[in-house]
């Protein structure tokens, strides 16, 4: 989440016309993550998230918000949808869509204890079994076509500001994932984005998975490595106990196949690679806001480099 459109409070009381939740009593903007514009909105009948989208196709939007909708209703701790009055989830504003969603209790945390680690596989498993049914389809927009292209499209911006063995990695690792065949695994709806700033915690148990806007069809073996990437690899000693962790929890609710077992190794250098180019792209391609983050893409070239050298060891 993030603040690229600024909104004034005349701006949020005309939004809030069409719903049902009561008068705007405060409004503030939320820093962290990327892709949209997000507001906590306080009216006087609870506390809600407002997102603008700022660069996502709009046919695609029913998908999401079905999607959130869908799974709240199955108990897993999401955002619910609210429906405007007109039985629609979306609203317009300065030429952009948006829509409103239910604030969930918690709060997130940079660094994840084993407990959290453990409850946060549960909670996703649980997450892709309720997933199971739902019946809209959207393909990977972050497949290996587009890291190819992306990649090739700013091949001398990587090398002038990270060198020219960063682009030779680059390469290396996409020759290598474009042979692997991972059609045969277990696959449905994935969350996508599982990092620490899209899970709310009270205590050591999960309250809430949010940002569910990189949501698609995909291996779960590859939410899985996306989320041990994120949550539990701190590059240091601690990183096989933290990743078992994580893995405990999940499989306490889905066992996995001996197939992803197989390809969890693989699936995490994937992982390491798609949100090392995303960040690539945003580094070299930043885009204006009013409150902004713009992540270190060294960080998932070091995952990357981990995976690469440590095999199986999972």
């Amino acid at each position: 989440m993030s603040v690229y459109t600024k909104l004034l409070a005349s701006d949020i009381e005309r939004v809030l016309q069409g719903y049902a939740l009561g008068k705007l009593q405060s409004y503030s903007g939320i820093a962290d993550g990327i892709e949209n514009t997000n507001y906590f909105v306080h009216t006087d009948q609870g506390r809600f998230v407002l997102t603008l989208f700022e660069r996502m196709n709009v046919s695609e939007l029913p998908y999401f918000l079905e999607l959130m909708h869908f799974l709240a209703e199955r108990d897993v701790p999401c955002p619910d949808v609210m429906v405007r009055d007109d039985g629609s989830m979306l609203f317009s504003v300065h030429g952009k869509k948006g829509c409103i969603v239910s604030c969930l209790p918690g709060r997130t945390h940079e660094h994840l204890n084993r407990e959290q680690l453990r409850d946060s596989g549960r909670a996703q498993a649980k997450l892709h079994l309720a997933g199971r049914a739902f019946p809209l389809r959207r393909p990977n927009p972050t497949d290996m076509d587009w890291m190819r292209l992306t990649v090739g499209g700013m091949w001398r911006e990587i090398a002038h500001h990270y060198g020219k063995e960063a682009l030779a990695l680059l390469k290396d690792e996409l020759a290598f994932q474009s042979r692997q065949d991972l059609t045969h695994l277990p696959a449905g709806v994935i969350h996508g984005d599982l990092f620490v700033d899209n899970i709310l915690f009270e205590d050591n148990a999960v309250s809430g998975i949010i940002d569910f806007y990189y949501a698609h069809d995909a291996p779960y073996a590859m939410d899985l490595a996306i989320a041990l990437n994120a949550q539990a690899v701190q590059l240091n000693e601690e990183d096989v106990d933290r990743m078992q962790a994580l893995l405990d929890g999940y499989q306490q609710v889905r066992r996995l196949s001996e197939s992803e077992n197989e390809a969890l190794p693989v699936l995490l250098r994937r992982a390491a690679l798609r949100f090392w180019i995303s960040r690539l792209y945003d580094a070299i391609h930043p885009r204006e806001g009013a409150m902004t983050q713009i992540k270190d893409p060294e960080e998932y070239r070091r995952k990357l480099e981990l995976h690469r050298h440590a095999g199986s060891w999972i």
